[in-house]
């Protein structure tokens, strides 16, 4: 029977004592509204809170006399799981991305990796760069690490280093961390046309010549006429 119920699931326990699992004789109050209604016998505080429909929640155990509030303590417990949840989904998750290289590499492989590192930066994560070694190629680690002082120099206007080039084993690590203003900028886009530029409907620029005058559109108008009279004459 004792191997079954350690078996049982045990409820988590709870962050604050309420109630009757309020040990002290006597107890500090806070009202609902904030007020400060001092000490009180806990079994009085615990008919306030139960009259108004309440808990009483003992909020500084380590205080004397300990410090409890009335409140919806279903309510409380419900807003607080909530903050937790808004501030895990807020935090800005940055992941270490990982580029390998090769004592030997060089030319169009590097120039690949390299734009791999670059375009990892300016999303905001760090990078791992970790030169593999094989073979007696571990007895000069000098060209791994010529490599990766060639990388941090390409990259040296989005990145600051972490973590300087080490030996594990056979393998030679650097980590890189994109610098702040990179870090921030990340995700944000721009560009386009600024809110005081305004394009222009075709034709726009046809119907803002200016008119000719009324008078000059009337003596073209009388011309012809004037002239079949002089005809006739």
């Amino acid at each position: 029977m004792a191997r079954k119920n350690d078996k049982k699931r045990r409820k988590p326990a709870e962050q604050h004592r309420v109630g009757r699992r309020i040990r002290a004789r006597e107890v500090r109050v806070i009202d609902h509204t904030g007020e400060q209604l001092g000490i009180m016998d806990t079994r009085a505080a615990m008919e306030r809170a139960d009259s108004l429909g309440l808990q009483l929640v003992e909020v500084n155990p380590k205080a004397n006399p300990p410090v409890c509030k009335i409140m919806d303590y279903g309510r409380y417990k419900y807003e607080m799981a909530k903050k937790e949840r808004d501030a895990r989904r807020n935090q800005t998750r940055v992941e270490v991305k990982e580029v390998k290289f090769r004592p030997k590499t060089a030319g169009h492989d590097f120039d690949y990796k390299l734009r791999h590192v670059r375009r990892f930066l300016e999303d905001g994560d760090k990078v791992r760069l970790l030169v593999q070694f094989r073979g007696r190629e571990v007895v000069h680690p000098e060209t791994g690490r010529s490599i990766l002082e060639r990388v941090c120099k390409e990259v040296a206007d989005l990145a600051t280093v972490v973590q300087m080039p080490s030996m594990e084993g056979n393998r030679m690590n650097m980590i890189l961390a994109p610098k702040k203003s990179r870090q921030q900028a990340a995700g944000k886009g721009g560009g386009g046309r600024s809110s005081g530029e305004k394009s222009q409907p075709p034709g726009a620029e046809a119907s803002g010549r200016s008119k000719p005058a009324a008078g000059e559109a009337a003596a073209a108008a009388s011309t012809p006429s004037d002239a079949a009279a002089t005809g006739a004459g």
